[in-house]
């Protein structure tokens, strides 16, 4: 089955080279471009495509404001370009919030030399982004910390004697994260750490967006942090986070050989090494595998896992690894992962 696309950006040059690569790629095939917003919301209702891929910075209309009427009207799973700066990040992560699945960096001069790297993660990026379907990650007002809803009474049992929270995520992360953390009290007594698949621009702009969202303290981890209650601390971008024998963080380089900077398999099984089965692992939305060896390690200890339901994960990816490797102690709706860690810890 071909995957329609709908390529939406002001400009002509970079319309013509994406048009020009999607057609060299099985199983994609673009029906229309538009050049601003206005124009992709009537193409999008017109055509239907299977996934858009979206500029932001448009005459007209920008395309946060086209994502937001098109998952208001005619939700389709949205592929953003973003510039990989700070101030792009802030708009990205806006995107996300509004509606986007996934993005990819907008780079003129890599598009102009017909990158075959390039070629491979936009083919790859567009699959994930349809497989996801219309699912969307429209993130809610947000309103005062509430009780936690009643918790089963199969659940009533299950405290969690955990010294850390250790959250893993990707496509779709970013507004898991938001709804999981949001509902923290401040005086939420575990610390935590979280591993995002975001790159090396966009972790400082993520983390101060959910700590102005969150109760709890939310900061990018820097070398020699403490793990404190209440604090939640991001992996830096581009790089590896462990936990040191004595209870600090290590920030590593990112690893070449590596395919994911930061890795929830690398973070997961420091947590193994210091905390053993003190260790609370949550597994969320994203493509891929990522966090699987990790918790498989974490298990082996008698640590506790959790993994996100399929129905609403945006990819059913990693939480799908680890429950199909029969590592999961929870699989919890999203909205239920906040309020069931105010219960257990």
């Amino acid at each position: 089955m071909t995957v329609s696309v709908l390529i939406v950006d002001d400009s002509s040059f970079f319309r013509r080279r994406l048009s020009d690569m999607i057609a060299t790629i099985d199983g994609l095939s673009v029906i229309g471009c538009a050049e601003n917003g206005v124009e992709a919301i009537a193409l999008t209702k017109k055509l239907k495509p299977d996934v858009i891929t979206m500029d932001y910075e448009m005459p007209v209309m920008d395309g946060i404001t086209a994502v937001q009427y098109i998952m208001k009207e005619c939700p389709t799973p949205i592929l953003m370009f973003s510039s990989m700066t700070y101030e792009g990040a802030r708009i990205t992560l806006d995107s996300l919030a509004a509606g986007a699945i996934d993005y990819l960096p907008k780079n003129f001069s890599e598009i102009a030399s017909s990158s075959v790297q390039l070629k491979k993660r936009l083919a790859d990026a567009i699959f994930d982004v349809a497989s996801s379907g219309k699912k969307t990650t429209v993130a809610v007002e947000l309103e005062p910390v509430k009780a936690p809803d009643p918790i089963l009474p199969s659940r009533k049992k299950h405290k969690v004697d955990c010294d850390v929270v250790i959250i893993g995520t990707s496509t779709g992360g970013p507004i898991a994260l938001q709804s999981v953390l949001s509902s923290l009290p401040a005086s939420f007594p575990k610390p935590l750490i979280l591993i995002q698949h975001m790159p090396a621009a966009f972790t400082t702009a993520f983390a101060e967006r959910l700590n102005s969202f969150c109760q709890i303290t939310v900061k990018e981890a820097v070398d020699g942090d403490r793990l404190m209650p209440g604090v939640a601390l991001l992996a830096p971008g581009g790089k590896q986070l462990i936990i040191s024998a004595s209870g600090r963080i290590k920030v590593l380089p990112g690893d070449e050989r590596l395919h994911y900077k930061p890795c929830v398999d690398i973070s997961f099984a420091s947590a193994a090494n210091v905390f053993a089965d003190k260790v609370l692992a949550v597994v969320l939305t994203g493509m891929g595998a990522d966090g699987c060896e990790g918790a498989r390690l974490l298990k082996q200890k008698g640590a506790t896992v959790w993994g996100q339901d399929e129905k609403t994960s945006v990819i059913y990816g990693m939480p799908m690894a680890i429950a199909k490797a029969g590592l999961t102690d929870e699989v919890l709706a999203l909205e239920q992962i906040g309020p069931r860690l105010i219960q257990a810890t």
